[in-house]
């Protein structure tokens, strides 16, 4: 399956030139490292405001309060903490070229999938193939 998919994308730069023109890449490559930057920039405000001093609630109301929005904001920062390795791992295929190639069929990704989901992995005919089937199979 890989060989399949590395020749598919092999045949494409050969015949048809780059995948994507330079400028689309560069303005992916700009909005994930912005992303990226954010993301790491408010977990690190998440980690300074769990170590700071823990206040004293006489009320087990505001205690309760305060725990279920402490929890709600780790619950946030961990979906985060997945959208950062996507994010990683589109800045590893911009730099190796496969950006924008859909995983399982080796066809193109549309920009305006990228736009809308630049971490995805599958043009838009696969993922919606892969969603049905985990409905079908209730995933």
């Amino acid at each position: 399956m890989i060989i399949i998919l590395f020749l598919k994308i092999l045949i494409k730069f050969c015949f048809q030139g780059f995948i994507m023109k330079k400028k689309d890449i560069e303005y992916f490559r700009e909005l994930l490292t912005n992303s990226l930057e954010e993301l790491l920039s408010k977990a690190d405000d998440t980690v300074s405001g769990m170590t700071d001093p823990k206040e004293n609630f006489p009320d087990p109301t505001d205690r309760a309060s305060l725990e279920s929005d402490r929890n709600f904001m780790l619950r946030i920062r961990d979906r985060e903490s997945k959208l950062i390795k996507k994010i990683k791992k589109a800045l590893e295929r911009i730099e190796n070229g496969t950006f924008g190639v859909c995983d399982k069929c080796g066809e193109d990704i549309s920009i305006k999938r990228l736009k809308a989901r630049p971490v995805t992995t599958q043009c838009i005919e696969c993922k919606t193939k892969e969603e049905a089937l985990e409905k079908a199979l209730g995933l």
